[in-house]
């Protein structure tokens, strides 16, 4: 994927969730998707740190744009179907950074585990989202 690919998707991402949370996408390979999060205002929870339903909404994110770039050359869709996270560590400010690998790309579900790590490298979150594969109605 190219740069073209990402403006593409930023722009469609514009007025999504994607948008207010400020999600940036920095890299789009096949099976491997790379996008950051601020923590900010949009991001946090009243007590100062990262929400981890925002880690949660970068995770899903990062594994249905994975997906999608995967199948959509068939004509079909993904969906998320069940995700899981780990809080590990807190972030108060800065940026997170989500690395999705592709663990499992069947017919009909992808499976992604996405590591979200802070301004150090340091593990806040680690993530299992599961994808379904979907032909659109």
């Amino acid at each position: 994927m190219d740069k073209k690919d990402i403006s593409e998707a930023q722009l469609r991402g514009e007025n999504s969730l994607v948008g207010h949370l400020g999600i940036e996408y920095l890299d789009l390979t096949p099976g491997h998707i790379v996008a950051r999060m601020p923590v900010d205002h949009r991001t946090m929870q009243p007590f100062g740190r990262l929400h981890g339903g925002a880690s949660m909404a970068l995770a899903e994110t990062i594994g249905s744009l994975g997906s999608y770039l995967l199948v959509k050359e068939e004509g079909k869709l993904a969906v998320g179907i069940e995700i899981n996270a780990n809080h590990v560590r807190a972030a108060r400010s800065g940026w997170v950074t989500g690395t999705g690998k592709i663990v499992h790309q069947g017919k009909t579900t992808h499976v992604w585990e996405i590591r979200i790590e802070d301004d150090e490298h340091q593990l806040v979150c680690i993530s299992r989202f599961t994808v379904a594969i979907i032909e659109p109605k």
